[in-house]
């Protein structure tokens, strides 16, 4: 299914990108890997080195520019010549009441997890629309499921990507290409270790932002593999990593009430 196909995954210098780059390595695909972090992007493309016959570029991108992104689409056509599949992973996140968190916080969040999604959306598109081939992997969260405390920025750019995804498995039907919205959950990766706190962040937000954290529990290998597992079924959604099944259903049974579990699972 991966065989010789381009696959584009941003945000791949760590945790689920790096690990979907090395798994669709493996699958056969060829690879344009983009990352804010160039030692981290470094590091993934001198792993997959390591893998006879594997094609992969690197390549540094902002994702919350839309002229980087669109950009780097030309750049990826010119070096590859199409792509079939954009895996729109990189994210970041910050923790903080709406209260405590100003706006200018909420327009860096929104700009990474939201934006860059969309960018990514948009960039890609066209050149899949054109060989009637492709697939949009965007990466949104179970807390784009059910809202967490402390997350509301968070919570926003992921519910935001799930409502662009969920959009465009109607719009593009027909067309060849689809679309597939993940829904990680307690993935054990650098955006739980190294988010950021709101300027204003009081002691109530951080013990907050702790129980998120205790539920980072699965390795970002088992969520990739969930994620290419999920690709070679044909899910428009895919649900993976620790917790994320209880929290799918606790919003479909419990849709007004749920807030109140949610300290169950820390």
């Amino acid at each position: 299914m991966f065989k010789d196909k381009v696959v584009v995954i941003t945000g791949a210098g760590s945790g689920i990108g790096r690990e979907l780059a090395l798994q669709f390595a493996d699958a056969g695909a060829r690879l344009a890997l983009s990352d804010i972090n160039q030692a981290g992007l470094d590091q993934t493309l001198a792993m997959i080195a390591a893998k006879p016959g594997v094609t992969a570029r690197g390549y540094a991108l902002d994702v919350a520019s839309s002229e980087a992104f669109f950009a780097h689409a030309k750049d990826v056509q010119r070096d590859f010549g199409t792509a079939h599949y954009i895996v729109n992973n990189a994210g970041a996140t910050i923790f903080g009441t709406v209260e405590h968190t100003s706006i200018e916080e909420f327009e860096w969040q929104l700009g990474v997890n939201m934006w860059g999604v969309l960018y990514g959306t948009k960039a890609f598109l066209p050149m899949m629309l054109a060989q009637k081939e492709g697939c949009i992997v965007n990466i949104s969260s179970v807390f784009g499921l059910l809202a967490f405390p402390t997350q509301s920025a968070y919570n926003m750019s992921k519910f935001a990507v799930r409502g662009l995804t969920e959009a465009l498995w109607s719009e593009l039907a027909g067309t060849g290409v689809r679309a597939v919205c993940v829904h990680p959950g307690g993935i054990r990766t650098n955006i739980g270790r190294t988010g950021r706190s709101c300027a204003a962040a009081t002691d109530v937000d951080v013990q907050f932002a702790r129980q998120a954290d205790d539920l980072l529990r699965t390795p970002p290998e088992h969520c990739a593999a969930d994620i290419i597992r999920g690709l070679r079924k044909g899910s428009n959604r895919i649900i993976t990593g620790n917790k994320a099944g209880t929290m799918f259903w606790m919003t479909r049974l419990f849709p007004n009430s749920y807030p109140r579990l949610l300290r169950l699972l820390a």
